[in-house]
Protein backbone atom coordinates (compact mmCIF):
# COMPACT_ATOMS: atom_id res chain seq x y z
CA UNK A 1 0.00 0.00 0.00
CA UNK A 2 1.52 3.30 -1.12
CA UNK A 3 0.84 6.88 -0.05
CA UNK A 4 3.29 8.46 -2.46
CA UNK A 5 0.52 10.73 -3.79
CA UNK A 6 -0.12 12.16 -0.30
CA UNK A 7 2.15 15.16 0.48
CA UNK A 8 2.74 14.14 4.13
CA UNK A 9 3.94 10.88 5.63
CA UNK A 10 1.38 8.29 6.71
CA UNK A 11 2.10 5.56 9.24
CA UNK A 12 1.56 4.30 12.80
CA UNK A 13 4.71 6.09 13.95
CA UNK A 14 2.68 9.33 14.04
CA UNK A 15 0.05 8.03 16.44
CA UNK A 16 0.09 10.07 19.62
CA UNK A 17 1.26 13.25 17.86
CA UNK A 18 0.00 16.35 19.68
CA UNK A 19 -0.80 19.60 17.88
CA UNK A 20 -0.93 22.58 20.24
CA UNK A 21 -3.01 25.68 19.55
CA UNK A 22 -0.02 27.67 18.31
CA UNK A 23 0.83 24.88 15.83
CA UNK A 24 -2.66 24.41 14.45
CA UNK A 25 -3.93 25.75 11.16
CA UNK A 26 -7.57 24.73 11.65
CA UNK A 27 -9.66 22.96 14.29
CA UNK A 28 -12.53 20.61 13.43
CA UNK A 29 -15.19 19.63 15.95
CA UNK A 30 -14.18 19.64 19.59
CA UNK A 31 -15.82 21.25 22.64
CA UNK A 32 -16.39 24.65 21.02
CA UNK A 33 -18.43 23.32 18.10
CA UNK A 34 -22.04 22.27 18.67
CA UNK A 35 -22.52 19.45 16.16
CA UNK A 36 -19.93 16.96 14.97
CA UNK A 37 -19.77 13.19 14.58
CA UNK A 38 -18.12 10.19 12.98
CA UNK A 39 -20.09 7.17 11.89
CA UNK A 40 -19.57 3.91 10.03
CA UNK A 41 -22.47 2.19 8.29
CA UNK A 42 -22.51 -1.21 6.60
CA UNK A 43 -24.20 -0.98 3.18
CA UNK A 44 -25.09 -3.17 0.26
CA UNK A 45 -22.22 -3.30 -2.19
CA UNK A 46 -24.36 -1.86 -4.99
CA UNK A 47 -24.96 1.29 -2.92
CA UNK A 48 -21.24 2.17 -2.63
CA UNK A 49 -18.85 3.63 -5.17
CA UNK A 50 -15.50 2.27 -4.06
CA UNK A 51 -12.87 4.93 -3.44
CA UNK A 52 -15.30 7.86 -3.68
CA UNK A 53 -14.73 10.87 -1.38
CA UNK A 54 -17.48 13.50 -1.11
CA UNK A 55 -17.38 16.86 0.69
CA UNK A 56 -20.28 19.07 1.79
CA UNK A 57 -18.94 22.41 2.95
CA UNK A 58 -15.62 24.26 2.76
CA UNK A 59 -12.45 22.32 2.02
CA UNK A 60 -9.28 22.67 4.10
CA UNK A 61 -7.75 25.06 1.59
CA UNK A 62 -10.82 27.31 1.86
CA UNK A 63 -10.66 27.60 5.65
CA UNK A 64 -9.01 30.57 7.35
CA UNK A 65 -6.00 29.97 9.58
CA UNK A 66 -7.08 29.67 13.22
CA UNK A 67 -10.73 28.98 12.39
CA UNK A 68 -13.01 26.27 13.80
CA UNK A 69 -15.55 24.24 11.83
CA UNK A 70 -18.04 21.40 12.25
CA UNK A 71 -16.84 17.99 11.13
CA UNK A 72 -18.95 15.00 10.19
CA UNK A 73 -17.29 11.84 8.90
CA UNK A 74 -19.49 9.15 7.37
CA UNK A 75 -17.65 6.00 6.28
CA UNK A 76 -19.75 3.50 4.32
CA UNK A 77 -18.42 -0.03 3.82
CA UNK A 78 -19.54 -3.24 2.15
CA UNK A 79 -18.45 -6.88 2.02
CA UNK A 80 -20.02 -10.33 2.22
CA UNK A 81 -18.79 -11.00 5.77
CA UNK A 82 -19.81 -7.63 7.21
CA UNK A 83 -22.54 -7.32 9.81
CA UNK A 84 -24.08 -4.43 11.71
CA UNK A 85 -22.32 -5.38 14.96
CA UNK A 86 -19.02 -4.43 13.34
CA UNK A 87 -20.00 -0.81 12.64
CA UNK A 88 -18.90 0.57 16.02
CA UNK A 89 -15.63 -1.38 15.86
CA UNK A 90 -14.79 0.01 12.42
CA UNK A 91 -15.88 3.43 13.66
CA UNK A 92 -13.28 3.38 16.43
CA UNK A 93 -10.58 2.74 13.82
CA UNK A 94 -11.23 6.21 12.37
CA UNK A 95 -9.38 7.54 15.42
CA UNK A 96 -6.41 5.27 14.73
CA UNK A 97 -6.20 5.77 10.97
CA UNK A 98 -6.49 9.57 10.98
CA UNK A 99 -3.71 9.68 13.57
CA UNK A 100 -1.49 7.84 11.08
CA UNK A 101 -1.33 11.11 9.10
CA UNK A 102 1.64 13.30 10.03
CA UNK A 103 0.35 16.73 11.00
CA UNK A 104 -3.19 15.62 11.89
CA UNK A 105 -4.36 15.04 15.45
CA UNK A 106 -7.58 13.15 16.18
CA UNK A 107 -9.13 12.78 19.65
CA UNK A 108 -12.26 11.14 21.05
CA UNK A 109 -15.09 9.53 19.07
CA UNK A 110 -18.77 9.54 18.21
CA UNK A 111 -20.24 13.03 18.77
CA UNK A 112 -17.18 14.28 20.70
CA UNK A 113 -14.63 13.85 17.89
CA UNK A 114 -12.00 16.57 17.70
CA UNK A 115 -9.34 17.19 15.05
CA UNK A 116 -6.54 19.64 14.43
CA UNK A 117 -4.57 20.10 11.21
CA UNK A 118 -1.11 21.60 11.66
CA UNK A 119 0.30 24.58 9.79
CA UNK A 120 3.18 22.35 8.72
CA UNK A 121 0.86 19.81 7.07
CA UNK A 122 -1.02 22.57 5.22
CA UNK A 123 2.30 24.05 4.14
CA UNK A 124 3.35 20.73 2.64
CA UNK A 125 0.17 20.60 0.57
CA UNK A 126 -2.18 18.52 2.74
CA UNK A 127 -5.02 20.94 2.07
CA UNK A 128 -7.99 18.80 0.98
CA UNK A 129 -10.41 16.37 2.62
CA UNK A 130 -10.10 14.29 -0.53
CA UNK A 131 -6.60 13.31 0.67
CA UNK A 132 -7.86 12.45 4.16
CA UNK A 133 -10.67 10.36 2.71
CA UNK A 134 -8.27 8.57 0.39
CA UNK A 135 -6.03 7.66 3.34
CA UNK A 136 -9.02 6.35 5.30
CA UNK A 137 -10.28 4.21 2.42
CA UNK A 138 -6.89 2.64 1.76
CA UNK A 139 -6.26 1.89 5.43
CA UNK A 140 -9.72 0.45 6.05
CA UNK A 141 -9.36 -1.96 3.15
CA UNK A 142 -5.74 -2.87 3.91
CA UNK A 143 -6.11 -3.31 7.68
CA UNK A 144 -9.56 -4.93 7.53
CA UNK A 145 -9.61 -7.18 4.44
CA UNK A 146 -13.24 -8.17 4.99
CA UNK A 147 -14.08 -4.66 3.77
CA UNK A 148 -14.25 -4.91 0.00
CA UNK A 149 -15.58 -1.48 -0.93
CA UNK A 150 -15.51 1.82 0.94
CA UNK A 151 -16.53 5.42 0.42
CA UNK A 152 -16.19 8.46 2.70
CA UNK A 153 -18.28 11.64 3.06
CA UNK A 154 -17.23 14.75 4.99
CA UNK A 155 -19.54 17.49 6.30
CA UNK A 156 -17.96 20.81 7.32
CA UNK A 157 -20.80 23.33 7.53
CA UNK A 158 -23.72 23.81 9.89
CA UNK A 159 -26.49 23.30 7.33
CA UNK A 160 -25.38 20.09 5.68
CA UNK A 161 -24.37 18.33 8.90
CA UNK A 162 -27.89 18.44 10.38
CA UNK A 163 -29.38 15.32 8.75
CA UNK A 164 -26.37 12.97 9.06
CA UNK A 165 -25.82 14.20 12.64
CA UNK A 166 -29.33 13.02 13.56
CA UNK A 167 -28.65 9.68 11.83
CA UNK A 168 -25.49 9.32 13.90
CA UNK A 169 -27.21 10.09 17.22
CA UNK A 170 -30.05 7.66 16.43
CA UNK A 171 -27.50 4.96 15.58
CA UNK A 172 -25.55 5.49 18.82
CA UNK A 173 -28.80 5.40 20.83
CA UNK A 174 -29.94 2.13 19.26
CA UNK A 175 -26.59 0.48 19.97
CA UNK A 176 -26.65 1.62 23.59
CA UNK A 177 -30.24 0.50 24.14
CA UNK A 178 -29.43 -2.98 22.91
CA UNK A 179 -26.37 -3.22 25.16
CA UNK A 180 -28.29 -2.22 28.31
CA UNK A 181 -30.33 -5.43 28.17
CA UNK A 182 -27.31 -7.65 28.84
CA UNK A 183 -25.33 -7.96 32.11
CA UNK A 184 -22.01 -9.40 33.21
CA UNK A 185 -23.57 -12.46 34.80
CA UNK A 186 -25.19 -13.40 31.50
CA UNK A 187 -21.93 -14.09 29.64
CA UNK A 188 -18.80 -16.19 30.08
CA UNK A 189 -16.40 -14.01 28.08
CA UNK A 190 -15.19 -10.44 28.49
CA UNK A 191 -13.11 -8.42 26.02
CA UNK A 192 -10.15 -6.07 26.02
CA UNK A 193 -9.14 -3.13 23.84
CA UNK A 194 -5.74 -1.46 23.43
CA UNK A 195 -6.61 1.02 20.67
CA UNK A 196 -5.63 3.93 22.95
CA UNK A 197 -2.19 2.68 23.91
CA UNK A 198 -0.52 5.13 21.53
CA UNK A 199 -1.73 7.88 23.90
CA UNK A 200 -1.86 5.84 27.14
CA UNK A 201 0.76 3.05 27.01
CA UNK A 202 -0.34 1.30 30.23
CA UNK A 203 -4.09 1.47 29.59
CA UNK A 204 -6.09 -1.64 28.78
CA UNK A 205 -9.84 -1.20 28.45
CA UNK A 206 -11.88 -4.09 29.83
CA UNK A 207 -15.26 -4.33 28.09
CA UNK A 208 -18.10 -6.24 29.74
CA UNK A 209 -21.89 -6.01 29.29
CA UNK A 210 -22.06 -3.70 32.31
CA UNK A 211 -18.95 -1.69 31.40
CA UNK A 212 -18.92 -0.22 27.90
CA UNK A 213 -15.49 0.96 26.72
CA UNK A 214 -14.47 4.26 28.34
CA UNK A 215 -14.83 6.04 25.00
CA UNK A 216 -18.46 4.86 24.90
CA UNK A 217 -18.19 3.61 21.34
CA UNK A 218 -17.61 -0.12 21.84
CA UNK A 219 -20.05 -2.26 23.81
CA UNK A 220 -19.83 -5.98 24.54
CA UNK A 221 -21.58 -6.96 21.29
CA UNK A 222 -19.20 -4.79 19.25
CA UNK A 223 -16.13 -6.20 20.98
CA UNK A 224 -17.30 -9.79 20.49
CA UNK A 225 -17.78 -9.22 16.76
CA UNK A 226 -14.37 -7.56 16.41
CA UNK A 227 -12.50 -10.29 18.28
CA UNK A 228 -14.19 -12.93 16.14
CA UNK A 229 -13.30 -11.27 12.84
CA UNK A 230 -9.77 -10.17 13.81
CA UNK A 231 -8.56 -12.22 16.82
CA UNK A 232 -5.06 -10.74 16.60
CA UNK A 233 -6.31 -7.17 16.42
CA UNK A 234 -6.61 -4.48 19.12
CA UNK A 235 -9.81 -6.06 20.51
CA UNK A 236 -9.41 -9.49 22.05
CA UNK A 237 -11.03 -12.04 24.34
CA UNK A 238 -10.46 -11.97 28.11
CA UNK A 239 -11.62 -15.20 29.79
CA UNK A 240 -12.77 -13.94 33.22
CA UNK A 241 -11.76 -17.17 35.05
CA UNK A 242 -12.30 -17.24 38.83
CA UNK A 243 -14.17 -14.35 40.42
CA UNK A 244 -12.21 -13.39 43.54
CA UNK A 245 -14.59 -10.65 44.66
CA UNK A 246 -18.03 -10.49 43.09
CA UNK A 247 -19.01 -7.15 44.64
CA UNK A 248 -15.79 -5.47 43.48
CA UNK A 249 -15.66 -7.23 40.12
CA UNK A 250 -12.20 -8.76 40.55
CA UNK A 251 -11.42 -11.64 38.20
CA UNK A 252 -8.25 -13.71 37.93
CA UNK A 253 -8.35 -13.62 34.12
CA UNK A 254 -8.74 -9.85 33.98
CA UNK A 255 -5.84 -9.29 36.40
CA UNK A 256 -3.59 -11.58 34.36
CA UNK A 257 -4.49 -9.77 31.13
CA UNK A 258 -4.03 -6.33 32.66
CA UNK A 259 -0.56 -7.22 33.92
CA UNK A 260 0.50 -8.68 30.58
CA UNK A 261 -0.93 -5.96 28.34
CA UNK A 262 0.23 -3.06 30.56
CA UNK A 263 3.77 -4.50 30.61
CA UNK A 264 3.54 -5.23 34.31
CA UNK A 265 2.41 -1.74 35.32
CA UNK A 266 -1.14 -2.68 36.38
CA UNK A 267 -1.55 -5.89 38.40
CA UNK A 268 -5.12 -5.70 39.67
CA UNK A 269 -8.37 -3.89 38.93
CA UNK A 270 -11.80 -3.79 40.51
CA UNK A 271 -14.30 -3.31 37.68
CA UNK A 272 -16.95 -1.82 39.97
CA UNK A 273 -14.89 0.56 42.08
CA UNK A 274 -13.49 4.03 41.60
CA UNK A 275 -11.69 4.09 44.94
CA UNK A 276 -9.86 0.76 45.22
CA UNK A 277 -7.79 -0.65 42.35
CA UNK A 278 -9.84 1.36 39.83
CA UNK A 279 -9.86 0.70 36.10
CA UNK A 280 -7.19 2.70 34.29
CA UNK A 281 -8.19 5.66 32.12
CA UNK A 282 -7.09 6.43 28.57
CA UNK A 283 -7.81 9.94 27.31
CA UNK A 284 -10.92 9.40 25.20
CA UNK A 285 -13.30 8.73 28.10
CA UNK A 286 -16.73 10.35 27.87
CA UNK A 287 -16.88 11.56 31.47
CA UNK A 288 -14.96 11.71 34.75
CA UNK A 289 -16.26 10.28 38.02
CA UNK A 290 -14.49 12.17 40.83
CA UNK A 291 -14.58 11.84 44.60
CA UNK A 292 -15.80 14.78 46.70
CA UNK A 293 -14.36 14.17 50.19
CA UNK A 294 -16.23 17.07 51.79
CA UNK A 295 -19.50 15.16 51.41
CA UNK A 296 -18.20 11.59 51.01
CA UNK A 297 -19.83 11.43 47.57
CA UNK A 298 -18.99 11.48 43.88
CA UNK A 299 -19.45 13.99 41.09
CA UNK A 300 -19.59 13.33 37.35
CA UNK A 301 -18.67 15.78 34.60
CA UNK A 302 -18.71 14.98 30.88
CA UNK A 303 -16.45 16.45 28.23
CA UNK A 304 -19.24 18.62 26.82
CA UNK A 305 -19.60 20.56 30.08
CA UNK A 306 -19.27 24.31 29.60
CA UNK A 307 -18.84 25.11 33.29
CA UNK A 308 -16.53 24.16 36.13
CA UNK A 309 -17.23 21.11 38.26
CA UNK A 310 -18.28 21.55 41.88
CA UNK A 311 -14.64 21.11 42.96
CA UNK A 312 -13.66 24.23 40.99
CA UNK A 313 -11.95 22.35 38.15
CA UNK A 314 -12.81 22.16 34.47
CA UNK A 315 -13.15 18.82 32.68
CA UNK A 316 -9.88 19.47 30.85
CA UNK A 317 -7.98 20.08 34.09
CA UNK A 318 -9.17 16.82 35.64
CA UNK A 319 -8.70 14.92 32.36
CA UNK A 320 -4.99 15.80 32.34
CA UNK A 321 -4.60 14.09 35.71
CA UNK A 322 -7.01 11.21 35.08
CA UNK A 323 -5.84 9.99 31.66
CA UNK A 324 -2.63 8.43 30.42
CA UNK A 325 -3.22 4.92 31.72
CA UNK A 326 -3.09 5.88 35.40
CA UNK A 327 -4.80 3.89 38.14
CA UNK A 328 -5.90 6.88 40.20
CA UNK A 329 -8.32 6.39 43.10
CA UNK A 330 -11.05 9.02 43.14
CA UNK A 331 -10.59 10.16 39.51
CA UNK A 332 -11.89 7.72 36.91
CA UNK A 333 -12.62 8.03 33.22
CA UNK A 334 -15.95 6.38 32.44
CA UNK A 335 -18.45 5.94 29.63
CA UNK A 336 -21.91 7.45 29.95
CA UNK A 337 -23.45 4.00 29.62
CA UNK A 338 -21.66 2.86 32.78
CA UNK A 339 -23.58 5.43 34.88
CA UNK A 340 -27.02 3.71 34.67
CA UNK A 341 -25.43 0.24 34.94
CA UNK A 342 -26.46 -1.68 38.08
CA UNK A 343 -22.74 -2.34 38.60
CA UNK A 344 -21.75 1.35 38.63
CA UNK A 345 -19.22 1.77 41.50
CA UNK A 346 -21.28 -0.72 43.53
CA UNK A 347 -18.28 -1.76 45.64
CA UNK A 348 -17.69 1.78 46.88
CA UNK A 349 -21.38 2.22 47.67
CA UNK A 350 -21.71 -1.02 49.65
CA UNK A 351 -18.56 -0.21 51.62
CA UNK A 352 -20.20 2.88 53.11
CA UNK A 353 -23.65 1.40 53.58
CA UNK A 354 -25.47 2.49 50.41
CA UNK A 355 -27.63 0.16 48.34
CA UNK A 356 -26.60 1.32 44.84
CA UNK A 357 -23.61 2.91 43.20
CA UNK A 358 -25.77 5.69 41.78
CA UNK A 359 -26.53 6.74 45.38
CA UNK A 360 -22.91 7.93 45.60
CA UNK A 361 -23.51 10.60 42.96
CA UNK A 362 -24.23 14.00 44.49
CA UNK A 363 -23.39 16.32 41.56
CA UNK A 364 -23.46 16.32 37.73
CA UNK A 365 -23.09 19.11 35.21
CA UNK A 366 -26.59 20.09 34.05
CA UNK A 367 -26.15 18.98 30.42
CA UNK A 368 -25.17 15.49 31.51
CA UNK A 369 -28.00 15.24 34.05
CA UNK A 370 -30.54 16.24 31.40
CA UNK A 371 -29.21 13.60 29.06
CA UNK A 372 -29.19 10.85 31.70
CA UNK A 373 -32.46 11.64 33.48
CA UNK A 374 -34.51 9.01 31.61
CA UNK A 375 -31.93 6.31 32.37
CA UNK A 376 -31.47 6.90 36.12
CA UNK A 377 -33.77 5.84 39.00
CA UNK A 378 -36.57 8.34 39.55
CA UNK A 379 -35.94 8.42 43.30
CA UNK A 380 -32.41 9.83 42.92
CA UNK A 381 -32.38 12.10 39.88
CA UNK A 382 -33.86 15.17 41.64
CA UNK A 383 -31.47 14.73 44.57
CA UNK A 384 -28.39 15.16 42.38
CA UNK A 385 -27.22 18.78 42.29
CA UNK A 386 -25.92 20.64 39.22
CA UNK A 387 -24.15 23.96 38.76
CA UNK A 388 -27.58 25.55 38.50
CA UNK A 389 -28.49 24.65 42.09
CA UNK A 390 -25.08 24.71 43.78
CA UNK A 391 -21.90 26.30 42.46
CA UNK A 392 -19.91 26.33 45.70
CA UNK A 393 -18.71 23.19 47.40
CA UNK A 394 -19.20 24.83 50.78
CA UNK A 395 -22.98 24.96 50.16
CA UNK A 396 -23.28 21.46 48.72
CA UNK A 397 -23.59 19.74 52.09
CA UNK A 398 -26.62 21.81 53.12
CA UNK A 399 -28.27 21.30 49.72
CA UNK A 400 -27.89 17.53 50.04
CA UNK A 401 -29.37 17.60 53.55
CA UNK A 402 -32.31 19.68 52.37
CA UNK A 403 -33.02 17.25 49.52
CA UNK A 404 -32.53 14.16 51.68
CA UNK A 405 -29.83 12.63 49.48
CA UNK A 406 -28.90 9.02 50.46
CA UNK A 407 -25.27 10.09 50.99
CA UNK A 408 -26.32 12.06 54.10
CA UNK A 409 -26.75 8.89 56.16
CA UNK A 410 -23.06 8.08 55.63
CA UNK A 411 -22.01 11.25 57.47
CA UNK A 412 -23.05 10.05 60.94
CA UNK A 413 -19.96 7.95 61.54
CA UNK A 414 -17.73 10.71 60.20
CA UNK A 415 -19.18 13.22 62.66
CA UNK A 416 -18.67 10.79 65.54
CA UNK A 417 -15.02 10.41 64.59
CA UNK A 418 -14.58 14.19 64.56
CA UNK A 419 -16.18 14.45 68.03
CA UNK A 420 -13.66 11.97 69.46
CA UNK A 421 -10.62 13.45 67.78
CA UNK A 422 -9.89 15.98 70.55
CA UNK A 423 -9.96 13.19 73.16
CA UNK A 424 -7.14 11.43 71.38
CA UNK A 425 -5.08 14.61 71.20
CA UNK A 426 -5.50 15.46 74.89
CA UNK A 427 -4.45 11.98 75.93
CA UNK A 428 -1.36 12.17 73.74
CA UNK A 429 -2.41 8.91 72.12
CA UNK A 430 -1.95 7.81 68.53
CA UNK A 431 -5.22 7.97 66.58
CA UNK A 432 -6.13 4.48 65.30
CA UNK A 433 -5.39 4.13 61.58
CA UNK A 434 -8.97 3.14 60.89
CA UNK A 435 -10.15 6.64 61.90
CA UNK A 436 -7.13 8.74 60.98
CA UNK A 437 -8.08 12.32 60.11
CA UNK A 438 -5.87 14.88 58.39
CA UNK A 439 -6.45 18.27 56.84
CA UNK A 440 -5.25 18.81 53.29
CA UNK A 441 -5.00 22.31 51.76
CA UNK A 442 -7.53 22.93 49.04
CA UNK A 443 -7.05 24.40 45.60
CA UNK A 444 -8.85 27.02 43.62
CA UNK A 445 -9.63 29.17 46.64
CA UNK A 446 -11.29 26.49 48.78
CA UNK A 447 -10.43 26.21 52.45
CA UNK A 448 -9.20 22.61 52.45
CA UNK A 449 -10.87 19.39 53.52
CA UNK A 450 -10.53 16.55 55.99
CA UNK A 451 -9.65 13.11 54.73
CA UNK A 452 -10.76 10.30 57.04
CA UNK A 453 -9.12 6.95 56.39
CA UNK A 454 -11.22 4.00 57.55
CA UNK A 455 -10.08 0.38 57.52
CA UNK A 456 -7.30 1.11 55.07
CA UNK A 457 -3.72 0.07 54.49
CA UNK A 458 -1.00 2.63 53.80
CA UNK A 459 2.27 1.72 52.09
CA UNK A 460 5.07 4.30 52.17
CA UNK A 461 8.86 4.40 51.97
CA UNK A 462 9.06 6.99 54.75
CA UNK A 463 6.68 8.07 57.52
CA UNK A 464 7.34 11.19 59.61
CA UNK A 465 5.43 11.29 62.91
CA UNK A 466 5.26 14.52 64.93
CA UNK A 467 3.93 14.70 68.47
CA UNK A 468 0.92 16.99 68.92
CA UNK A 469 1.69 19.77 71.41
CA UNK A 470 -1.70 20.05 73.07
CA UNK A 471 -0.59 22.76 75.55
CA UNK A 472 0.59 25.04 72.80
CA UNK A 473 -2.61 24.37 70.91
CA UNK A 474 -4.73 25.46 73.90
CA UNK A 475 -2.68 28.60 74.58
CA UNK A 476 -3.48 29.90 71.12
Amino acid sequence: MSFSDIPVDVGPVYEGERIRSNQMYVELGGPKIEKHFELVKVRNVKDIEDGKVTLYGPDLKDMEEGSRHPIGILVEVAGKELEEDLEAVFERRIHEFINFINGVMHLNQRYTNWMRISKTAIGKGFNSFNMMGTVLIRLFKAELPIIKTCQVTFYTNVKDIEKPYKLALDTYSNRDERARGLHDGDVDMFYGCVLCQSFAPTHVCCITPDRTSLCGSINWFDARAAAKVDPKGPLFEIPPQECKNEMAGEYVGINETMKKRSLGEIEKIYLYSGMEYPHTSCGCFEAIDFFIPEVNGHGIIDRNADSLAINGLAFSAMANQTGGGKQLAGFNGISLQYIPSPKFQQYDAKKIGLDRGIDLVVWMNSGLKERMKELLPKDIIDKIATEKEVNDINNLKEWLKKNNHPIVKTWVETEEVEDNEEDYEEQGAMIPLGTQTMTIPGTGGFGGFKLILKNCKIHADTIIIKKIDTKKKKSN
